[in-house]
């Protein structure tokens, strides 16, 4: 692997063409699935804009967990936990998506569990590869790239797993 280079103010381990159009790729699917997750999440869970956006996210997180499978690939002993938090993430939103689809026994919870959880895990390897790079972050300690997203996403996923008026209307237990 070559020296490196610097895209956008954050460190990239290759000048290789192929190895940054595939960076540049997941780049924006990433961008597009903190996005389009955000407009899921915070859009009314009816037909319309959740689902349309919701589909939007779990077609480009696939796109991320492909483009980060390879980059990882490329640099495996320092990259494996980025394929592992991948892979999970997709996992969850496969499962989540398949829940609501096949309406599964407690969909409704599976399904805001496996989309949150997929979220959450999302920007968990987004500051672990990238908070050393970032203002603020760059000062915290590395823990923190783990452990932040989880304190402030589990207790949201939490409430909505209670609170949501989908989970209280089917009775999902």
């Amino acid at each position: 692997m070559d020296a490196g280079t610097n895209l956008a103010g954050i460190d990239v381990p290759s000048t290789n063409p192929i190895f940054l159009s595939v960076a540049i790729v997941h780049i924006a699917l990433g961008l597009a699935c903190i996005v389009t997750g955000a407009i899921a999440i915070l859009s009314q869970k009816r037909a319309g804009r959740h689902p349309r956006y919701g589909t939007i996210y779990f077609w480009c997180l696939a796109g991320v967990f492909v483009t980060a499978a390879s980059l990882a690939a490329v640099r495996w002993p320092e990259d494996y936990h980025l394929f592992i938090l991948g892979a999970l993430a997709f996992a969850s939103a496969y499962v989540g998506r398949r829940a609501r689809q096949q309406r599964w026994t407690s969909w409704v919870r599976l399904h805001i569990a496996g989309m949150g959880a997929s979220y959450i895990l999302l920007v968990i390897a987004f500051y672990v590869d990238n908070g050393h790079s970032l203002p603020v972050w760059k000062d915290l300690p590395p823990i923190t790239y783990w452990l932040l997203p989880i304190v402030i996403g589990v207790p949201i996923l939490v409430r909505a797993l209670v609170w949501h008026p989908l989970v209280r209307q089917t009775g999902s237990p």
